[in-house]
């Protein structure tokens, strides 16, 4: 396959020739690449017999780091204290040991709220009702102590309270103060209209993620319609509804415009959060091994950090991974803005083509400075 849409800025021709090696290994290879760098365009590519330059797909958790972007702001606007505990905004959530989790512990997977008995119907994730359920559970462990990573249960805790501290929905918030106002091409809640855009992701049903599969965390109940986290975004009420841990749906290109407007700014703009913000939001909280999962993992403030299993950019880098190998991250040390979108699940565990491609980028934005 030939790539479809293929601009590459001088000194960013290697990436370009990384993509199209990529594409001429596999006859079934799909995906969109974009990046910036110092809030210029200097990558949009697209190929593969799946996607087209204009459709948009599932992105997964890579929805966390988008919707960690309004908790940001919050915290610039002052409305979020990280270092206040969660039941000082919300407080039913003070039970069973959880009345001194603070914000910051909270949204770094140390809850100890991976699920609740019986799991969630698919329908109340993005519901106070789902957050109700949640303030009421026993935690699995003693909150603060140690991490595993919450694959769906984190968006409840962001989405309640950005309800509590900004009287809407996140997924409101994100919409209007972040999406329209910077022309991001990902959404947290597809409008209908847009819905001819939508390809379906693509995934081997016989090659499960078990440490990803939120059945298996009590996240979903049995009567949900789908019985891996793979299906997720190919179910129209999850990605109407934008659940903002695994519902989020776009292009790559949005992914990278979202962190250079972020860090950056794109066109002359100043970045959306201030350097204050990003160093407080990006500092790592937890690093070793994950409680959920069994493997490393890092984490800043909902964001991911890079780690020797996860190298996709430096110290300063900060980002989120979806299931299906998809990546969005910021790399400060490199201004960039970096996204990437296959159509088709890859093994989002080892060093694969998203690394391969963030490492190239970080290449040729080096040689350029």
């Amino acid at each position: 396959m030939e790539i479809s849409r293929g601009f590459a800025a001088p000194g960013f021709e290697g990436v370009r020739d990384l993509f199209a090696s990529l594409l001429a290994d596999d006859s079934q290879y799909s995906a969109q690449l974009a990046a910036y760098r110092d809030g210029v365009k200097v990558v949009d590519l697209s190929g593969g017999p799946h996607v087209t330059p204009e459709s948009i797909t599932g992105a997964y958790s890579c929805s966390k780091g988008v919707a960690a972007m309004v908790i940001a702001l919050l915290v610039q606007d002052r409305l979020l204290e990280l270092d206040r505990p969660v039941s000082h905004y919300w407080p039913e959530f003070g039970v069973h040991g959880k009345d001194r989790l603070l914000v910051r512990e909270a949204l770094s997977h140390q809850a100890g709220l991976i699920g609740v008995e019986g799991g969630f119907a698919l329908e109340e994730f993005t519901t106070p009702k789902a957050a109700a359920r949640l303030a009421s559970a026993r935690p699995s462990w003693r909150p603060g102590r140690s991490f595993g990573y919450h694959a769906l249960t984190i968006g409840i805790l962001m989405e309640e309270l950005c309800r509590r501290v900004a009287g809407e929905s996140l997924q409101q918030l994100y919409d209007r103060r972040i999406r329209k106002a910077y022309g991001i091409d990902f959404f947290l809640g597809l409008p209908e209209e847009l819905e001819p855009r939508y390809r379906d992701v693509l995934y081997n049903v016989d090659s499960p993620q078990p440490w990803l599969d939120p059945l298996s965390l009590d996240g979903l109940n049995s009567n949900a319609p789908v019985s891996t986290v793979m299906e997720l975004p190919n179910q129209r009420v999850v990605r109407a509804a934008g659940m903002s841990a695994a519902g989020g749906v776009g292009s790559a290109e949005g992914l990278a415009r979202l962190y250079a407007v972020a860090t950056t700014g794109v066109g002359g703009d100043a970045p959306l959060l201030a350097a204050e913000t990003v160093r407080v939001m990006s500092q790592e909280q937890v690093w070793g091994l994950d409680r959920s999962s069994g493997l490393d993992n890092a984490f800043a403030v909902v964001f991911m950090k890079p780690h020797p299993s996860r190298n996709f950019g430096s110290h300063l880098a900060f980002g989120h991974e979806g299931a299906n190998a998809a990546l969005g991250f910021a790399d400060p040390a490199y201004g960039l803005g970096f996204g990437y979108i296959p159509q088709r699940q890859e093994d989002g565990r080892t060093p694969g083509k998203a690394h391969r491609l963030a490492a190239e980028v970080r290449r040729a934005a080096s040689a350029l400075s």
